[in-house]
């Protein structure tokens, strides 16, 4: 069984954070998938940001959903990391899928709808997916057990994961009670039991965010489905290193 490596807003040490350059990096480096966080602007068109409010990764201040998207299309989401990237620009959802959909490669879509709740963020996630074709191969996860919820009712095949960063009593039967196909935890609430229970209740395990080659080589002996990682270039070397191992020990 592989375990599949999906570069953590890209290859997001190498580059700014759900900007193309992490997204192309990540693509060039073999990674098995890309995994990306969805906000909603004042005109209602779903962004590519991990936090609520712009000022950690651009040159601009206040919230994602008070600018429209032409506007936050002019704030520079590079010049942060490295000079190398000034003027790299926020993007939108669509312009992601429209260069992801003739890719061999596997997506995860977070909305980050758990501090605010964007109205309708699943419909119209689930729309541009729709409409890029990608829905067989895209994962759409939340903090939010609602939206979980709401994601089943419009689409009951959709695979959707619960992300979780705390430990929760019966957390399997709480994932699987919402409906979602997967459970994302946080890599120091990783246990052996824990991944043989998803795998026993028909659920993936996916661990996040596992940048370190040790705690790497621990999920892939552990058999997780996934890992979302910063460096999707090292993941890919030490699972090379795992499998071949693995193979001259059988």
């Amino acid at each position: 069984m592989k375990t599949i490596v999906f570069a953590h807003r890209g290859a997001s040490k190498l580059a700014p954070e759900n900007t193309m350059p992490a997204f192309e990096l990540a693509y060039q480096m073999g990674a098995d998938g890309i995994e990306t966080d969805v906000q909603l602007t004042k005109d209602k068109v779903p962004v590519l940001i991990h936090d609520e409010n712009v000022r950690r990764t651009t040159n601009g201040t206040g919230f994602v959903q008070d600018y429209t998207f032409d506007q936050l299309q002019k704030l520079d989401a590079g010049s942060w990391f490295s000079t190398r990237f000034a003027n790299t620009s926020i993007v939108s959802l669509e312009q992601f899928l429209q260069w992801a959909q003739n890719k061999n490669l596997r997506l995860n879509i977070e909305l980050k709808n758990n501090i605010i709740d964007y109205k309708n963020l699943e419909e119209k996630v689930y729309s541009l997916l729709s409409k890029y074709n990608v829905i067989g191969n895209t994962v759409i996860s939340s903090f939010s057990p609602n939206s979980i919820k709401k994601l089943n009712k419009i689409d009951q095949n959709l695979s959707t994961a619960f992300l979780t960063s705390t430990k929760i009593k019966g957390l399997v039967d709480y994932t699987k009670s919402l409906g979602a196909s997967a459970l994302h935890l946080k890599y120091r609430s990783l246990t052996n039991s824990l991944v043989e229970a998803c795998h026993n209740n028909d659920l993936d395990i996916r661990i996040y965010t596992v940048n370190r080659p040790i705690s790497m080589m621990r999920c892939y002996k552990l058999k997780c489905d996934a890992i979302f990682t910063d460096v999707p270039h090292t993941a890919i070397e030490y699972w090379e290193l795992y499998k071949h191992k693995h193979t001259n020990n059988r």
